[in-house]
Parts: C-alpha cells; structure tokens; sequence
C-alpha cells in the first residue's frame, strides 16, 4: 500500500483542499454546525477510507442529504437527529450483511455517465459567483433552489450583472484568475516537465499564493474581506475545541420519527455511495473493482461514529473521489491521509486556513468540474444513439435543474422506458422465406427471452398473416418464454384453424407441425431442455 506514497500524498494535499469548503459548505446547507461536517470528513478519510475496499474512492458528507438533513434539525432537534445517523449507520452494515450492494450494478451505464457529467456541470455553474467573490450561498449547496432564495440560473444571472457593473470583489476575481492560471499552467506544460512538478501539485502552490496575496493586500484596493474566505472554527482554548462536539440523546430511541429518518439516511446514503462506487470504478484509470457489500459496511461503521460524535451524514462522494483520481490518487492512503490533514488541520492551524480565499478553491473546483463534464464525453455519447443519449442527457438536466438524486432517478426511469422500448422491438424477427417469393411460407423466430412486454408485437404480427399460409416458429434459440406469449400461440393455433394456417413448430426436440397444445408442449419443451419456465 505503500508503494504510491509519492503519488498518494500530493493527491492527498488536492483532495484535502477540496474537500475542506465542501465539509464546511455542506454543513451549513444542512442546517448543522460547521464543525459537524469536518467531523464527518475526517470521519470519512481515515475511518471509511481504511475499512473501504475502494483504491480510490473518498468519503465525506455529501451534498445529496443536505435536504434530508436539514429537514430532520428542524423537526427532531440536533441530538435527536444524531440518533437517526446513527441508526442508519447500523442499518447500512445490514444491507452489507444482507448484500444488498449490488443494487448499484443495476443503474445503466448512460445514467452514471449522465451523473458524472452532470456533477461536473453543476460544480462549474456553482463555482462562478464564487469565482468574483459573491458568497451569499453556501459551498456545498448543489441544488437548483439555493439556500439564499436564489436558483443556479438566478445567481449566475447576479454574478453577471455584478461583473458588468463592476460590483463583484476585485481581489477575490483577481486571485481567482491567478490561481486558475497556476492550475492551467501545472496541469498542462510543468506536470510534464519533471517529478518535483508531480510531487508538488498545482492547487497547493494556488492556496499558498491565494494565502500570501491576502495578506499583502490586506491594506490595499485588492483586500480581501473576511466574507469571502475560508471561515473554520477557532477554537479559543481546549475546553472550547471540546465544546464544538454534540452526543445524540438516546432517549428518543422510542419516537417513531427518530427510525424513520434513520432508515431514509441509510436509504440514501447507501444508494449514493453505490452509485458514487460504480461512476469512480469507471473512472478509475487502474479499473480497480470496489467491493460493494464491503462499501457499505464501512459507510455504515463511519456513520456510527460520526453520529456518535455529532458528524453529518456520511456517503463516498464523486468530487472528492475524482480530484483524487486526476490528482493521481493510486491507493486508500490518499483517502485516508486527506482525512488526517482536515484533523491536523482544525486542531493546528484553523487560524491559517481561515486566511484562504474561496475564490481560489471555486478556481480548483471549477478545474475538477471541466474534467468531469468534457465536451469529448457528449461527443461520445451522441454517437452511441438516442438510446444512450437520452438517458444521458435526461440525467445530466435532472441534476442541474433539481438535484443529484432526482437527476439520477429521473434518468433511471428514462433508461428502463427505453430499454423495454427495446425489448419490445426485439421480441422476434419475422419475415418471408426469400425475396419477393410469393409460396406462402412465413418463418417467425423468437429471441433468447420474450416476455409479456413483447405481446403487442406479436399480436399484431400474428394478426398480419394472411389465411392459407404456413407459419414456421423457430424457438430453438429461446430461453425464456413468458406464460402470456404461450397463451397468445395457444390462442392464435386455435384462431388459425379458422383461417388455413398451418403452423410449424421448431424446437430443439425436433419440429412439430399443428401441436395440438402449445402449453402442453412448452412444458415438456422446457423441462427437456431444464431451462426456465414461468408458472403455466
């Protein structure tokens, strides 16, 4: 594991300074004290990411339960919202036991790459009022209707007025520019020029000249002013670091509510963390493949504790997870020292921090967001069809214009309507025996499974065949034949009497020609070949 050390600990230093406004920002979107949500990071880095079987996965809180969050402080109270964290830690490692981490594996391909893209939109849309030093709504706040009564759209709209007219901040703006300028520089032309540009990444030295412009201009026309910087807990003495820890209140382990919640955080998490799973497996250069049901375990063990201790609401979260992966994250120890950095950090330097512009971290999330939503992957996406593109592109809208799990399940659904689409148009191929040959004979051949959704294809082609024909139904290659398409032959050998139509039936136990019933033989059919057969 500690092989990459050289790698690790610069993606470390990348996924820590991303990581550090999404802890704060979450928190403060969820309604919860600021120290809550750097407790569920370090939480997430050095406790998730050691029991996790994910190389590159990262933990933290996520923006997608900052809704359930919120609404849960407001109803039950803090200490009683801790419990429900807590239980849904417990109920997280059932789904492990019960290995229910396969559900992820289930999501198509368009839809997880609609949510990556989606993500990196999003982030992009989100950084630019921060980018010219207008702060009003929080870091970690990604849903469309934001926090300070604005939406997405709203607020770029601000931020551009604001720019025209030359009311956005000059110092954050012109520290923005110069910090993106450094991340262009270092990630094209001087990572390639030698290790100590590798080992160095760019988004520190962009923190440590955002850090040094502060300071120097802190007299000036450019200053900064504290609104728009990092703004981490200063503890005044140790007592007080203490004070910044909440304990749930077990009392309430009677109410109704209290499991309710804690059942729906284990819901959601779980799903986003599987989710989270899949879409870094596939960026994963290495293509490492992250166990599941072990996933979802440790999710559940750091939820415990994070709740335990007064933390947000844990999930592996795709930000943080690429910036690790395009930082050059090779193992968990990046994960993990990430989450040793935000300790060190709030308890050592909270005053240093808090000198770090957010215009500089809206520049290296704006850097994360372009890699995530590249221009190449819709020009990919586009050539795969509609069928791939639709749920792409439904996804990516969802996610913009709602929120991350409404986006995800919007383009689910789109993805299973196509896909029965799909199933419906492929049920069988029928055509005449040769071209333009007039002798009568018409041969159906049935796919590897049909199911009911095929019924109206059939039917209609059914119906189509004219009398004093002969129908030749090839079920050799089926694998699968649902009872309603069997009552469907069964009624159509009675229908085709009437009409002259003979039928041949052509199965691996040979051909039969007129089966006196279609049940009967499917039956003996399927019991030969020991396949699978729905109940007759």
């Amino acid at each position: 594991m500690f092989k990459y050390l050289s790698k690790d600990i610069p993606a470390s230093v990348v996924v820590f300074f991303v990581a550090l406004p999404l802890c704060l920002g979450i928190a403060l979107a969820s309604g919860a004290p600021p120290f809550a949500g750097m407790i569920a990071g370090i939480i997430g880095g050095i406790v998730v990411g050691s029991l996790s079987g994910s190389q590159i996965g990262v933990s933290g809180p996520a923006a997608g339960l900052a809704a359930i969050v919120m609404t849960a402080i407001t109803t039950m109270g803090y200490e009683n919202f801790l419990v429900a964290v807590v239980i849904g830690g417990v109920i997280q490692i059932l789904f492990g036991i019960g290995k229910l981490g396969i559900i992820g594996y289930f999501f198509p391909s368009s839809v997880i790459k609609g949510m990556l893209t989606g993500i990196g939109i999003i982030i992009i849309l989100k950084q630019i009022p921060h980018f010219f030093g207008m702060d009003e709504d929080p870091e970690g706040d990604f849903a469309f209707l934001q926090l300070d009564g604005e939406n997405t759209l709203t607020e770029l709209l601000k931020a551009f007025n604001a720019l025209i007219s030359g009311n956005i901040s000059i110092g954050a703006t012109v520290v923005a520019i110069i910090a993106m300028a450094i991340l262009l520089l270092w990630s094209n032309i001087l990572s390639k020029k030698g290790k100590l540009f590798t080992l160095i990444q760019g988004p520190l030295v962009a923190v440590v000249i955002g850090i040094v412009f502060y300071l120097f201009t802190k007299d000036s026309s450019l200053a900064i002013t504290q609104d728009h910087l990092v703004k981490v807990p200063v503890p005044k003495d140790f007592d007080s670091f203490l004070g910044q820890f909440s304990f749930p209140n077990f009392s309430s382990l009677g109410k109704t509510e209290v499991w309710i919640t804690g059942f729906t955080i284990a819901l959601v998490a779980s799903l986003e963390t599987l989710l989270c799973v899949e879409a870094t497996d596939k960026l994963d250069p290495e293509k490492n493949v992250t166990p599941t049901n072990r996933e979802l375990f440790a999710q559940g063990t750091g939820n415990i504790l994070s709740g335990l201790i007064g933390g947000l609401p844990i999930t592996q979260v795709i930000v943080r997870s690429s910036a690790n992966i395009q930082s050059g994250g090779k193992t968990k120890l990046s994960a993990i020292i990430h989450g040793f950095f935000l300790l060190i950090a709030v308890i050592l330097i909270p005053t240093l921090l808090n000198k770090i512009p957010l215009s500089v971290l809206a520049a290296i999330l704006f850097i994360v967001g372009f890699k995530l939503a590249k221009p190449s992957t819709f020009k990919q996406m586009f050539s795969l069809g509609w069928k791939q593109w639709v749920p792409f592109i439904v996804t990516i809208l969802g996610i913009i214009f709602k929120d991350l799990l409404w986006g995800i399940g919007i383009g689910l659904v789109v993805g299973i309507f196509i896909t029965l689409i799909k199933s419906f148009q492929n049920s069988h191929f029928l055509h005449k025996e040769g071209e333009d040959v007039n002798d009568g004979k018409i041969k159906m051949t049935l796919a590897e499974e049909v199911t009911f959704f095929n019924k109206a294809t059939i039917l209609k082609e059914l119906d189509k065949i004219p009398e004093n024909s002969v129908l030749e139904l090839d079920v050799t290659k089926t694998v699968y034949l649902d009872n309603d398409i069997i009552e469907i032959l069964e009624d159509f050998s009675h229908k085709a009497k009437d009409r002259n139509i003979t039928i041949d039936l052509i199965s691996q136990r040979g051909n039969v020609t007129n089966p006196e019933s279609f049940v009967e033989f499917f039956k003996l059919d399927y019991k030969a070949k020991k396949l699978p057969l729905s109940d007759l």
